[in-house]
């Protein structure tokens, strides 16, 4: 998995922490977890997805290759059964989950094809999300700033973003099913909202943090004009895809 993560607990939760922490009940309900069903949460990070599967009485393990995010876990849920491993290579015996869920990941493994069968060695059920990139209110903005002020996003993982590409994912595994899940977050102001992507998570924080102090100070003005000029408190909206299977 990319290393665009390995960041505190604190600087994810405040950047992306405020959507998947909404995003985790809806992709929960999608995948069929009940109480008592012994789930997989891969690539775990700092916990949102976790926190709900634990809350619906689930029997939860973690899988997290960031050793920061291990210890942001470990530490918020003592009882927790976390593993520090990589989505293409699951600690775990065949068959050992109802279900495997990976929210917000599938975009930053190393081989996410892999990873996918991983889980579905694993578990009985496979199940994951990943934000889109027009559909988010934030990476939109984001993506028409750097490009009026000229500074690139090249580079950045765009794969699995789209419909498409998360069904096709699954697809080898058996008969896919779909859905939109929508999310919105609010901030008290821009400057919340700057500081919040100025902490270094995920590519959008490492394209603010390779900015020249020239291109930092237009990319503030332009994002701000992008938002819509907010004064005072605003919200944002995302969508995430998501897709299951049952493998035969």
């Amino acid at each position: 998995m990319s290393g665009t993560f390995r960041v505190g607990g604190d600087a994810y939760d405040d950047f992306m922490g405020r959507y998947s922490t909404r995003l985790a009940p809806l992709f929960a309900d999608f995948a069929g977890v009940n109480p008592g069903a012994r789930v997989l949460d891969v690539g775990a990070g700092t916990g949102a997805l976790s926190a709900e599967l634990l809350t619906r009485g689930a029997s939860v393990a973690a899988a997290e290759p960031s050793p920061q995010f291990v210890t942001v876990l470990r530490e918020r849920f003592p009882d927790l059964d976390v593993h520090e491993a990589a989505a293409e290579s699951l600690p775990f015996d065949a068959g050992e989950f109802d279900v495997a869920l990976a929210q917000l990941v599938v975009a930053f493994m190393s081989d996410a094809p892999a990873a996918v069968a991983e889980m579905a060695r694993v578990a009985r059920r496979v199940a994951i999300c990943m934000w889109g990139v027009a559909e988010v209110d934030m990476f939109a903005a984001i993506d028409r700033t750097a490009e009026l002020v000229g500074a690139s996003r090249a580079g950045e993982p765009r794969r699995y973003r789209t419909p498409e590409e998360i069904h096709d994912l699954l697809a080898p595994l058996g008969v896919v099913e779909s859905a939109e899940l929508d999310v919105s977050a609010g901030y008290r102001d821009f400057d919340e909202f700057w500081r919040a992507m100025d902490r270094g998570v995920g590519p959008a924080g490492h394209w603010v943090a390779s900015l020249d102090p020239d291109a930092r100070e237009r990319a503030h003005e332009e994002l701000f004009r992008q938002l819509g000029s907010p004064e005072g408190p605003f919200g944002l909206g995302a969508r995430a895809f998501a897709a299951a299977v049952t493998p035969a």
